[in-house]
């Protein structure tokens, strides 16, 4: 779960679609609005896979104010806050604050002393956040157990090229955009035999990886 920012957020959503997760975008503008506008195909994939969240109503643009109302959602939504990167005045800050004030976890991932970019995550080092070290780490401590990913050897895939059996089904029944043809998710569903979510779900995840494009009304093969 993060805002769909530059930076930081829009690298923990598209790294979650990439290993077929689910992921949350929490807006500051109202739900009809992709902001930043460079990210809507992002917000989209975000939308298919897991959820957009507003509490403004749809219209409202995004300001400073509400971009810091918006971060107590994010605080107290999540089981945890990790904070990767944060200068020494960041809304980055203000979320870890407020998650700490719910009784959430905080994590902060400790960076180079003499990196601006770090200057508050180790200052939330120094106030009791709990260091975060990789992903497994921080599952540990929140005890969950999460996947194990696979041991690196020469005949790895890349992340792209691992695609599970179902999303390998979907895309196969993609009509190709060159075509001009499209196909809606509950004729996908009648075609592969899969249940109309897991169809959205791995259409989702192709949309990530940047294989399938929705257009005139259904999906297609990019």
């Amino acid at each position: 779960m993060s805002g769909a920012a530059l930076g930081i957020d829009g690298a923990a959503h598209r790294g979650a679609l990439a290993v077929g997760g689910v992921t949350v975008a929490v807006l500051a503008c109202g739900i009809d609005r992709s902001y930043p506008a460079s990210h809507q195909t992002l917000i989209q994939a975000i939308g298919q896979r897991g959820a957009v969240l507003a509490e403004l109503p749809p219209g409202t643009s995004p300001t400073r104010f509400r971009f810091l109302a918006r971060n107590r959602l994010i605080a107290a939504l999540g089981l945890a806050t990790v904070v990767v990167e944060a200068a020494g005045r960041s809304g980055s800050l203000v979320t870890a604050r407020l998650a700490a004030d719910l009784g959430r976890a905080v994590f902060a991932v400790p960076g180079p002393v003499t990196s601006r970019q770090s200057i508050g995550t180790n200052r939330l080092l120094c106030d009791g956040a709990i260091p975060a070290v990789d992903g497994p780490q921080v599952l540990a401590e929140l005890g969950i157990e999460g996947p194990r990913p696979p041991e690196p050897g020469p005949d790895t895939p890349s992340a792209a090229a691992r695609l599970d059996p179902y999303t390998v089904l979907v895309r196969e029944a993609l009509p190709t955009a060159r075509s001009g043809r499209a196909a809606e998710v509950l004729a996908l569903a009648a075609e592969t035999g899969l249940a109309p979510p897991k169809v959205l779900a791995s259409l989702g995840l192709l949309a990530a990886h940047g294989q399938a494009v929705r257009t005139g009304g259904g999906w297609a093969l990019r």
